[in-house]
C-alpha cells in the first residue's frame, strides 16, 4: 500500500508507470483526500498532498480501477453521481492523468445494521467458495495424511481453464465451465496417479509427500505464469452490475449464481458422503484406513475417487473465486490458500462437513471483521479467530481428539 502524503513516495518510485490527478473544489486544494487504484493483482492507495495532488505508481501496463474515497471528503462536498470511480489506461506515455469531478451535495451514509446485513451475506458468498476447495483438501488429507500445498495451484486451473475456452477461444461460458470442471477432475487423477499413488506405494513419509506438494505447487505456479502472464483478465459478465436490490443489499446476477452453484453443489456432495456406498466408504477411509482395509474396502478406489472430486471441487471454487475478485491471474488461488488451510483446520482436520462450518466462519469473519478492521488486515482477523478455537478446541469445530497426535 503506497504512503500517505506527499505526491510522490518512496514505494511509487520502484515503479515505472504512474497515476496522477489533482484535487479541487472552487479552485481550493483539498488534502488528505484517499485515492486507490486496483487492477492487474495489484491495489495500492495515497492520500493528495497540501496542493490537492496525488500520485499512485502501478507495475505494469494495463487497465486499472482508481477511486476516490467520498468519506475523505470535507462536509457538503460529493463526487458526481456515479464517478466515484473511474477505468483508466495508460497511452504512450508512462504517466496518466486521472480526475474525479466534485460538486456541492449531500452523502447518503449507510446505517451499521445494513452494514453487518451487507458483509454477512458477502461473508456467506465468500465462505460457500471456499468451502468448495476446503472440503476436497479435507478429504484427501483425510484419505491420505497429505496436507497438498499444491491445491492452490488446482483452484487456479479451474479458472485458467474457464479463460482458456471461454475468453481464448470463444466458447459459450456455460460450455467453458464444463469443460473447466472435468479438466479439474483430470487433473486430480493425474497428479494422483503420476506422484502421490507410487510415492504411497514406495511408503515415503508424510514430512517428504508435504515437501513433494510444496515444491509441484511452486511449479504449476510458475509454469501458469509462463503460458498466460502476470496480468489478471476478467471472465465474461465479471463486472455486470448489481441490480439486484435486496433492502440494502445489492446483488449481480453472478452473485447469486455463484452462491446458488455452491448451495446446490455441497447439497449433493454432502448426500454422496452420507447415502451412496462408496460416499460411506470415502467416510471410513477417512476415520481409519487400516480398518476401512481389514474390512473390504479398496482404499486405492476410494482415493483415487476422492482425487477426482477433489479436484473437480477445486476448479469449481477457483471459477467462482474468479468472479468474486474479479479476475483470474496466474497465483489466485495461492491468494487463498492460507484460507482454505485455516477452514480445514478450524472444522476439524479430514472432515468433510468441518470444513464447510470453518468456511463459513472464515468468510464471514473476514468480511465483518471490516467493520472495525482496516480491509488489508483483514485475513489477519481470521487466522486470530482460528488461534484461539484452537487453544480451546485443539481438534478442531467438528474434529474428534483421536484424529491428533
Amino acid at each position: 500500500m503506497a504512503e500517505a502524503g506527499s505526491a510522490a513516495t518512496t514505494e511509487a518510485e520502484e515503479f515505472e508507470y504512474f497515476f496522477v490527478g489533482n484535487v479541487t473544489f472552487d479552485d481550493k486544494p483539498l488534502r488528505g483526500v484517499e485515492i486507490s487504484v486496483e487492477g492487474n493483482g495489484y491495489d495500492a492507495e495515497t492520500e493528495t498532498d497540501a496542493e490537492g495532488k496525488w500520485r499512485l505508481g502501478v507495475p505494469e501496463k494495463g487497465e486499472y480501477k482508481l477511486t476516490l474515497n467520498e468519506d475523505t471528503l470535507p462536509e457538503g462536498v460529493v463526487v458526481k453521481e456515479g464517478q466515484s470511480t473511474v477505468d483508466a489506461e495508460f497511452g504512450l506515455t508512462k504517466l496518466k492523468a486521472v480526475n474525479f469531478f466534485l460538486g456541492e451535495g449531500q452523502r447518503t451514509t449507510t446505517d451499521i445494521g445494513a452494514q453487518v446485513l451487507i458483509r454477512v451475506i458477502n461473508g456467506l458468498n465468500f465462505g460457500l467458495l471456499l468451502a468448495l476447495a476446503a472440503i476436497g483438501l479435507s478429504l484427501i488429507f483425510g484419505t491420505t495424511g497429505l496436507s497438498n500445498f499444491a491445491h492452490a495451484e488446482m483452484i487456479t486451473f479451474g479458472g485458467l481453464m474457464v479463460l482458456t475456452f471461454g475468453v481464448d477461444l470463444a466458447l459459450p461460458i456455460w460450455l467453458a465451465i464444463i469443460i473447466a470442471i472435468v479438466l479439474s477432475a483430470a487433473l486430480g487423477f493425474t497428479l494422483d496417479a503420476t506422484i502421490w499413488k507410487p510415492l504411497r506405494r514406495r511408503g515415503v513419509g508424510l514430512i517428504p509427500l508435504m515437501i513433494v506438494s510444496i515444491g509441484l505447487s511452486l511449479a504449476l505456479r510458475y509454469t501458469y505464469q509462463f503460458f498466460y502472464g502476470g496480468a489478471t483478465r476478467q471472465l465474461p459478465g465479471a463486472t455486470i452490475p448489481s441490480d439486484i436490490h435486496l433492502g440494502p443489499v445489492t446483488l449481480s446476477w453472478i452473485d447469486v449464481a455463484s452462491m446458488a452453484t455452491s448451495i446446490v453443489v455441497l447439497a449433493a456432495f454432502a448426500f454422496f458422503l452420507l447415502r451412496t456406498r462408496i460416499g460411506k466408504a470415502t467416510r471410513a477411509v477417512s476415520d481409519n484406513p487400516s480398518l476401512a482395509a481389514a474390512s473390504g474396502i479398496d482404499v486405492d478406489r476410494v482415493i483415487r475417487i476422492v482425487w477426482i472430486a477433489g479436484g473437480a471441487l477445486a476448479g469449481l471454487s477457483g471459477i467462482l473465486w474468479a468472479y468474486f475478485r474479479p479476475g483470474v491471474s496466474w497465483d489466485m488461488g495461492f491468494q487463498i490458500l492460507l484460507l482454505v488451510f485455516a477452514a480445514v483446520t478450524l472444522g476439524g482436520l479430514g472432515t468433510a462437513f468441518g470444513a464447510l462450518v470453518g468456511s463459513i466462519i472464515v468468510g464471514l469473519f473476514i468480511e465483518l471483521s471490516t467493520l472495525w478492521l482496516p480491509s488489508d488486515m483483514k485475513y489477519v482477523g481470521a487466522l486470530i479467530v482460528l488461534i484461539l478455537v484452537l487453544l480451546f478446541r485443539p481438534q478442531g469445530i467438528l474434529g474428534r481428539r483421536e484424529r491428533i497426535g
